[in-house]
């Protein structure tokens, strides 16, 4: 009976109910998307990272585990190559080139020694200073093909390779024709390491610590336990903020819709109380109804989450990824239940206090 009075309750007042739905839906959104997109980021790092097929990384000083920012001499790299165990070393450098968006300069011939190469869909290696190799993510979302022009860094660049993606950046450069443009002669952003056997990363690692004191030196799956939300600046502070501004929108929704709709009901209520409804009761079922609003809130939220990934990956090249977390669904949905019951919590207690014989004279 409870159950049916809320149904009709909220479909009476139908453009109410959708608007409060769909602002939940919007704040349970919001918290879906940063959360994807931290997620889908990080993970998409960790694989890149991963399909390098490296044993150990040597970054810069005062490197950020994230952005690859910072370099050092590339001077290092026969000094490492040379060191017991080791049996192959590669150099990158990597140059932003916009927003989320960067080029990777890599010397092919080591980087196949060390990786066993890229798997070409489509063209082959570089041929000229000029060539570009892209993933086949970046080349659809960017409409390339092999022999395809591309600008970069105020210079023009052939498209001479197609590969799989899940190695390096989604962009490579010969390494010596990067470091010319960006004035880096010499330069490496981070050296690749493959070692002889696995159970010699550790040694390799504690010789290189003592030799090359304030490099950063991580065995590689050490390097990828970094990938996290907690080690890029000012993230995790920011998703709490939306978080905030999301159980906030949620509550001054809610708030705003059960209050109207107490004052409009005073005679409902009113007759309620005469037939001998409790207090409780009547809170229960403006509870009811704002939960019910909630989980719809929340469900249409997911739903509409599955939409800015889209738009992101339609929009923004090879930049942004979005991740689908599913953990994230009830962690989203329990905050817009939880802000929504917050913001019912005044206004049923106003209709529970009100006096049954003032309520039916309420006009």
């Amino acid at each position: 009976m409870i159950n049916r009075l809320v149904i009709e309750n909220l479909k009476h007042r139908p453009v109410r109910t959708l608007l409060s739905i769909v602002a939940i839906a919007i704040q349970v959104t919001m918290v879906l998307t940063l959360v994807g997109l931290s997620t889908g980021m990080i993970e998409e790092q960790q694989r890149r990272s991963r399909g390098v097929g490296a044993d150990i990384v040597v970054r810069a000083p005062g490197s950020s585990v994230i952005s690859m920012s910072g370099t050092f001499t590339a001077g290092f790299l026969p000094f490492i190559a040379k060191q017991p165990h080791v049996v192959e070393a590669t150099g990158v450098l990597v140059q932003p080139t916009g927003f989320l968006t960067s080029v990777m300069g890599i010397d092919l011939e080591s980087f196949n020694r060390l990786s066993g190469g890229f798997r070409y869909l489509d063209g082959g290696p570089f041929e000229q200073p000029n060539d570009v190799i892209v993933d086949d993510y970046y080349a659809r979302e960017s409409h390339l093909r092999v022999g395809s022009s591309i600008s970069m860094l105020g210079q023009s660049w052939r498209v001479c390779g197609i590969v799989q993606r899940g190695m390096l950046a989604r962009v490579v450069v010969p390494l010596k024709r990067l470091q010319e443009l960006a004035s880096a002669s010499n330069q490496l952003t981070a050296i690749y390491v493959k070692v002889d056997d696995p159970r010699n990363i550790r040694p390799v690692i504690d010789s290189l610590r003592k030799q090359l004191e304030g490099y950063p030196i991580y065995a590689m799956e050490d390097y990828l336990s970094l990938f996290s939300v907690n080690n890029v600046p000012m993230l995790q502070e920011f998703i709490y903020v939306v978080i905030g501004l999301g159980i906030l929108v949620g509550f001054l929704v809610v708030f705003l819709s059960m209050y109207t709709a107490v004052l409009e009901r005073t005679r409902e209520i009113g007759v309620l109380k005469a037939l001998g409804a409790s207090p409780a009761y009547i809170v229960n079922i403006l509870l009811r109804e704002t939960i019910v609003l909630a989980i719809c809130g929340s469900l249409i939220g997911i739903a509409m989450s599955f939409g800015t990934r889209w738009i992101i990956n339609s929009v923004i090249r090879g930049s942004l990824i979005q991740a689908i977390v599913p953990v994230w669904w009830i962690i989203a949905a329990a905050i817009a239940i939880g802000g929504a019951l917050l913001g019912a919590t005044y206004p049923g207690l106003k209709a529970a206090r009100q006096n049954a014989i003032e309520a039916l004279a309420y006009e």
